[in-house]
């Protein structure tokens, strides 16, 4: 690869529940002077796929919404206005609030993420690969924080008919070094460099990539793990940044009570003669 471009996709409209998402992007392409091409890959905004499956629900439920889409409390922090709370969700995703989100949605709702975001991301590849008759890829993008950096920068969360990493494990550099841990993220840095032509309030939550046709694969549903976003998933026994410091500290704090406790001696009924020594002979 010697270069890449990246294209804003215009002529989405407002979407709602129950749209068809796939014909909506189609239909923008079709009357676009892009098109699509094999080898294309697609950077959809996560908010307009909860919209079209419904995932919008009243603001005043926020922070019933956030328990409700967890699975584990990672950190947590008071401040001024209320709690942020750092969780693992449903997705298997660690991210602040569950991702539920009031950006980008009409005043008085919040949205969820989709509930299967490599699942969505498949149905529309499939859709636009049957209508369009080329392989494309699709990523599924939404806006995440990051541990020990400021700001945020958008990654996958969903994908389809690509690989989202890029193994070098195995391989050599230029100076004939083997490589032992080296897998480029691809599908995240996508997602970033997409966001870079899509931002934030412009209407415009679907970007073409084009130049990357190594990384898409023939079949939506195609290298298992490697293909889906679920894959870029940290296990949990190879984490080794599992708990924010507050937890950990709490965690590590109730194991060294319960270590102390099993270290006491137990203690037997015994005389007060022997207790005291003054036994009789």
């Amino acid at each position: 690869m010697s270069g890449l471009s990246i294209t804003a996709l215009d002529g989405i409209p407002e979407i709602g529940p129950g749209d068809d998402l796939a014909a909506l992007i189609g239909d923008a392409f079709a009357a676009s002077t892009e098109g699509l091409r094999g080898g294309d890959i697609l950077v959809v905004t996560s908010k307009i796929v909860s919209k079209a499956e419904g995932r919008q629900v009243p603001a005043v439920d926020r922070e019933a919404a956030i328990t409700a889409e967890s699975v584990r409390l990672v950190a947590s922090r008071a401040h001024p206005g209320g709690m942020t709370r750092i969780v693992e969700n449903r997705q298997g995703l660690v991210l602040a609030a569950a991702g539920v989100d009031n950006s980008n949605t009409p005043d008085g709702t919040i949205l969820l993420l989709p509930k299967d975001p490599d699942a969505s991301a498949r149905r529309l590849c499939l859709a636009l690969r049957q209508r369009f008759g080329v392989a494309l890829g699709v990523i599924l993008s939404d806006t995440l924080g990051r541990p020990w950096r400021e700001g945020q920068t958008d990654a996958a969360i969903g994908a389809a008919g690509i690989r989202v990493l890029e193994d070098y494990r195995g391989t050599r550099d230029a100076h004939g070094n083997l490589l032992a841990v080296s897998a480029a993220a691809v599908a995240d840095e996508i997602a970033g460099a997409a966001d870079l032509v899509k931002g934030k309030a412009a209407g415009r939550p679907v970007a073409l990539v084009r130049g990357l046709d190594h990384l898409v694969l023939p079949e939506p549903d195609s290298a298992g793990p490697t293909g889906t976003a679920r894959g870029l998933v940290r296990a949990a026994e190879n984490d080794m940044f599992r708990l924010g410091s507050d937890e950990a500290y709490a965690l590590g704090f109730a194991d060294g009570q319960a270590a102390a406790a099993a270290l006491q001696p137990v203690t037997s009924a015994v005389p007060e003669e022997a207790a005291s020594g003054r036994i009789s002979k």
